[in-house]
């Protein structure tokens, strides 16, 4: 390595001595390389064999957020003053975690949360891989708990496809 730039690094840390003859620990601790900008938390990896599954939502990056993709969940207690901030966030979990079991194996997108005034409405799409009867069962079943759960009316806003397939953009 240079040792114009070690001399440089000592005299503006201003190491004299025996600390300012450790030159390589010196040298390890300068960093002259460029910083790496760029945005990769949200996105999906490509994989070898480009068989990776997404959908319109995974698809699209986060910085399309409102753009492209939209919200998982429409309320407006995250807003300035908002009430119920963190009981929202939390009841939203909950109605996803007990729409994925409740239709187990079945939700084929994401679970969508909408909210207005006192009125909740669930939103997604799910596979045609149970008889109607079981599919009008399980409906009744989730809309009357989660009413009764949260003390609101509870709609489900549900479509359905054939297979999951049917719903990926793209393979990555």
């Amino acid at each position: 390595m240079n040792t114009s730039i070690i001399k440089l690094a000592q005299h503006s840390l201003g190491v004299t001595g025996v600390l300012g003859q450790c030159s390589p620990v010196l040298a390890s601790q300068l960093h002259t390389s460029a910083p790496l900008c760029r945005v990769v938390s949200g996105k999906y990896r490509i994989t070898k064999k480009r068989d990776k599954p997404l959908t319109y939502e995974m698809a699209n990056p986060p910085h399309y957020i409102a753009h492209r993709k939209s919200w998982n969940s429409w309320n407006t207690s995250n807003l300035k003053d908002g009430l119920r901030r963190s009981e929202t966030a939390l009841e939203d979990e909950f109605i996803r975690r007990f729409m994925t079991g409740t239709w187990h194996g079945l939700v084929c997108s994401e679970i969508i949360v909408k909210r207005q005034f006192n009125h909740i409405r669930v939103a997604g799409i799910i596979r045609r891989a149970v008889s109607p009867t079981k599919m009008y069962f399980l409906l009744g079943y989730t809309e009357e708990l989660l009413s009764n759960w949260l003390q609101c009316p509870v709609t489900l806003e549900l479509q359905t496809v054939n297979t999951f397939k049917d719903v990926v953009f793209k393979y990555i």
